[in-house]
């Protein structure tokens, strides 16, 4: 399957899709419903509350609303990698490294937060990696602002993600306060409207907001959570080594775009020790970043057998874990 989508033919997006449906075939048939929780945003509860008397008439109606936001996400970051010439040559590597790793979860075929969140995110990323060729920065600043502001409401912890437009202004720009100011004012606009709506219905003090806590992550299914984890771990340093090695060959805003990914890794990876609960599906939105860099893994690497053996590698322990780990 890498050398198919080592291409940028049209038809790929159309073998993507029927890619991941085998991929993740097992979960049509056994559909994992939301279970609404204190620790998750208030618009996310909300919005399970008001489907629920619909969706659990038909299970199958929340995998087939999740694989449409892993499809499109996938398909949508792919986009990105290629419009910002982050790797040699047009391909569909990132957005098959995606539906591959997000297959070895089974929290992410539920529609979660973060599952939500992540098409947002994936916009904010490409926003601020085009910053600096943007006509309009001010407005874009205000914009992403909103929408990490609104990502919050979903899944609390995503405020940090903030980090990522600061380190972007720092990256690309000169400093400037007025830009600063935008963006928070950006985030604080959603949270503003919020305030106003409660405090005119008589409700701003008993609006509950689930809060921040220190956790550390614990894997229940242990071992294969643990292989899994490694298989990515690997993967995406095998990338990484890749990436900084043709460094020398891309241009400037190539590389800070990369440096910026690297970022988006980080404070996503960070993101489920910062949650009042632990949850493996928050290991989702670190994913995005991270299929950038197995992408590589999978483009660069001679001879090209190498790739395909690992790639292959991943896709028998999905199936393992689908089909024979029952």
């Amino acid at each position: 399957m890498t050398g198919i989508f080592r291409t940028n033919n049209p038809l790929n997006t159309f073998l993507l899709f029927v890619y991941g449906i085998l991929l993740k075939f097992v979960w049509l048939f056994h559909p994992q419903i939301p279970v609404i929780q204190k620790n998750n945003g208030f618009l996310y509860n909300d919005l399970i509350t008001w489907i629920k008397p619909w969706f659990d008439i038909y299970p199958i109606s929340y995998f087939i609303i999740a694989y449409l936001l892993l499809f499109t996400q996938a398909v949508n970051f792919n986009q990105i990698i290629i419009s910002r010439r982050l790797m040699e040559k047009p391909n569909y590597l990132p957005a098959m490294s995606y539906l591959l790793v997000t297959s070895f979860f089974s929290e992410c075929h539920v529609l979660s937060a973060p599952l939500i969140i992540n098409s947002i995110l994936i916009w904010v990323f490409a926003k601020m990696s085009n910053l600096n060729n943007d006509q309009h920065a001010k407005s874009t600043l205000y914009n992403v602002g909103m929408a990490i502001g609104i990502c919050s409401f979903f899944y609390l912890p995503a405020i940090v993600f903030t980090l990522l437009i600061i380190a972007s202004l720092l990256n690309t720009r000169t400093p400037k306060a007025a830009e600063w100011l935008i963006t928070f004012i950006g985030v604080l606009t959603p949270w503003y409207f919020l305030a106003t709506f409660l405090f005119f219905r008589n409700t701003l003090y008993s609006f509950n907001l689930p809060g921040f806590g220190i956790s550390y992550p614990v894997f229940q299914k242990i071992i294969l959570e643990y292989v899994g984890v490694l298989l990515i771990i690997i993967l995406a340093a095998i990338g990484a080594f890749y990436v900084q090695f043709v460094a020398t060959k891309q241009i400037v805003q190539v590389r800070k775009n990369w440096g910026l990914l690297v970022l988006y890794l980080l404070i996503a990876l960070a993101i489920p020790f910062i949650n009042h609960t632990y949850e493996t599906g928050q290991w989702i939105l670190a994913l995005i970043p991270a299929s950038a860099f197995i992408a590589c893994a999978f483009y660069y690497p001679r001879p090209g057998w190498i790739p395909r053996i690992l790639q292959w590698l991943m896709v028998g322990f999905v199936l393992y874990l689908e089909y024979f780990n029952k």
